[in-house]
């Protein structure tokens, strides 16, 4: 569902993407694995175009990215990091305010509100605004955001970041979740821990590049070594 090939990005006095390339297929959890000033978001919001990339090409369903933006938004369910909620408006507004946009009929729209909260155990503060709420809620409310319409692709940037850890697992299961419906996840993280716990390949980026790409075992393979992060060190530790 998402081919990256050759993406690169440069800005006046950076090179942040050097000529990636990847593909993230339905029924899997592609995860972008690096530290903080990697590549990550700038490769998300070039598949997003929010960015203009300076080479290279994307496609989302086979459709360019480039050439027809508003049909790929459409397919994508993106979680970014400044998640844009409402705080006048409810839980239960936020989302459905996203669905009315997207042109969901009122019916679907509100069995879909609903199963989503109950997944992400959201029930208890629909009806509360959204100004008072902690990051974690937020946080919920944009992952049901993204998936009102049930897109077949969703991004995930740094999704957990700053949640506690019971709000962490509600959003690791829900991944899970989607996955295992056949949607394609691109999911983006400098925590090791989570990219072991629930991506099916990983890709190791690093000052713009990616270093390797595979699964768990296979990145363990390449390397010698036993744990995730080792292996992780071991393939940029020269660059």
């Amino acid at each position: 569902m998402i081919k990256v090939e050759g993406l690169t990005k440069k800005f006046p006095t950076v090179l942040a993407l050097d000529h990636i390339s990847f593909e993230c297929r339905d029924g899997e959890v592609f995860g972008l694995l690096g530290p903080n000033g990697a590549g990550k978001t700038t490769t998300i919001r070039s598949i997003l175009s929010i960015l203009t990339p300076t080479e290279g090409r994307i496609e989302v369903d086979g459709v360019d990215v480039a050439t027809k933006p508003e049909y790929v938004k459409e397919r994508i369910g993106a979680v970014l990091e400044d998640n844009g909620i409402y705080d006048r408006l409810t839980a239960y507004e936020n989302v459905a305010f996203f669905g009315e946009l997207k042109g969901m009929k009122k019916t679907r729209l509100q069995e879909r509100i609903e199963s989503l909260f109950a997944l992400l155990e959201m029930e208890e503060y629909a009806s509360t605004r959204a100004g008072t709420f902690s990051k974690g809620m937020k946080q919920k409310v944009a992952v049901a955001r993204a998936l009102v319409s049930d897109p077949p692709v969703l991004v995930l940037d740094e999704p957990t970041a700053g949640l506690d850890v019971l709000t962490k697992r509600v959003v690791l299961k829900f991944v899970k979740l989607q996955r295992e419906s056949g949607k394609c996840v691109l999911y983006s993280t400098h925590i090791m821990s989570e990219a072991e716990e629930v991506c099916d390949k990983i890709a190791i980026i690093h000052k713009g590049r990616i270093r390797a790409i595979g699964s768990v075992d296979d990145l363990r393979k390449m390397t010698g070594k036993g744990r995730l992060e080792d292996a992780f060190v071991e393939l940029v530790k020269n660059e």
